[in-house]
Parts: C-alpha cells; structure tokens; sequence
C-alpha cells in the first residue's frame, strides 16, 4: 500500500483530473463507458499498489497507468472480437435439437455393436452380407465375386440376418 500522504494526493489527482484521465482512455478504447472502467480500475490499481514508495510525478503517474490499462484493455479486445461472432437475429440461430447428442451416441453405440457382430461371421459370409446390403449388389452379382452360387449366397445372407437378430431394437428404436 501506499503511503498515507501519498495515497491521499493519489486519490486528489483522481478526483481532481476524472475527466481528463477518462478523456486519454477514451481515446484508445474509442467508447467512454468503457474509458469510465478504465479509470476505474486504474484508481483501484494505484490505491492498492503494493510497491510504490515514492512517485515524483503522481499526475504522469495515474495518466501513465490509465494509459497503460486503455491499451491492455484495447489489445484484449481486439484478439477477443477475432474470436467473437456477432448475430443481429438471434431467431436465426440453429438451435440444437434436444436429445440428439442421445441419438448419436445410440447410433454409434449401435454401429459398434452391429460390427462387433459381423466380426463373429465367416469371412465370406461377411462379404455377401457387406456388398449386398451396403454396396447394392444383387445375389447373383455376389456369387461371381466369391466364386459361388446365388444360393450358398442366400443362405450366407439368411445367416448373417440372423446373427444380427440381436441388434435389431438399436434398429427398431424412433
């Protein structure tokens, strides 16, 4: 803390010189209310300063500690708005839909189960499931591919459908 005569002429030069400390913070941080917090927290700062033994100039002082707040203030500001985004209509905002960080995790809860199923089918069997429920091809397309017939491929389908029986209600579920 400062001294108690020093702390009294402190506080005189804030009292005495408001308007023109405020006038130098208004000029860096271009709006007055936030010039009024400026000077705010500068008077605040110098009454409880820790160090201070002696200031030779107390009114360079306080205009050297307004500054030097205006423009720490100002630079935080400006690396804030490059991460601010401003909306005029706050209606067109998306809204997240209630429960869907829910459904995703269900949904990926359920992917991994699925796989986790598909993991226990032969091989091959896998392969007739994959490219004719998620590729699109037609049995007959899937039996040249693995060098069989249409029918083997039929009841490797059948076989998989029922191994992922137990994964139906992830499926049912809306």
């Amino acid at each position: 803390m400062p001294s108690q005569s020093l702390r009294g002429e402190l506080e005189e030069v804030f009292t005495l010189h408001r308007s023109k400390l405020k006038h130098v913070a208004r000029n860096i941080v271009q709006n007055a209310d936030h010039a009024e917090e400026v000077v705010q927290d500068a008077y605040l700062k110098v009454l409880n300063a820790g160090d201070v033994r002696e200031i030779k100039r107390p009114l360079s002082y306080c205009y050297q500690v307004v500054r030097n707040l205006a423009l720490d203030s100002y630079r935080h500001n400006a690396v804030e708005n490059v991460y601010r985004t401003f909306v005029d209509d706050l209606d067109s905002v998306a809204r997240p839909v209630e429960g869907a960080v829910d459904r995703l995790l269900d949904t990926r809860n359920a992917l991994v189960e699925i796989d986790r199923v598909l993991d226990t089918l032969p091989p091959r069997t896998r392969q007739a499931f994959e490219l004719t429920r998620l590729s699109g091809h037609t049995q007959r397309e899937v039996a040249r591919i693995l060098g069989c017939s249409a029918t083997m491929v039929n009841f490797m389908i059948k076989d998989a459908d029922a191994a992922l029986q137990s994964c139906r209600h992830f499926l049912d579920e809306d």
